[in-house]
């Protein structure tokens, strides 16, 4: 499997949720449905810098070798970060239905899907055969 793409569609969304986390902040708890407290805009701006540097993370290994034992902490983040944040997408899908929780569960889904086909790839299926 090609990571290159993965990694950096990954960083892509990483990195705009992370801008939109560290700058509305206020919009984003009025979307929600969620009090804009003083705590909640700081919590919002603080996940927002995590994604941001997940972002960064992801775009820059984007060339490296990954998959199998290669870069396996970067992908066990990933892979860690889409499932969790999945069924917490679903979990509250549950109890308050919001159609932006519906295309955020979509995204996180492939996300999860592709990241545990890496993490057990190997990387080498994906080289130039050399010819003796």
């Amino acid at each position: 499997m090609k990571t290159n793409w993965l990694l950096s569609s990954s960083a892509v969304v990483m990195g705009f949720l992370g801008l939109a986390g560290t700058f509305l902040p206020e919009e984003i708890s009025n979307i929600l449905g969620i009090d804009p407290l003083p705590i909640t805009k700081v919590i919002m701006q603080i996940i927002g810098g995590l994604y941001l540097g997940f972002a960064m993370l992801n775009w820059f290994t984007r060339s490296a070798r990954t998959g199998g034992i290669y870069n396996r902490p970067v992908v066990l983040g990933n892979l860690i970060h889409f499932i969790v944040v999945f069924f917490a997408l679903i979990r509250q899908l549950t109890e308050q239905f919001n159609f932006i929780f519906v295309i955020l569960i979509f995204i996180y889904f492939v996300f999860s899907v592709c990241f545990i086909f890496v993490m057990r790839s190997n990387p080498f299926t994906n080289d130039v055969k050399k010819s003796v």
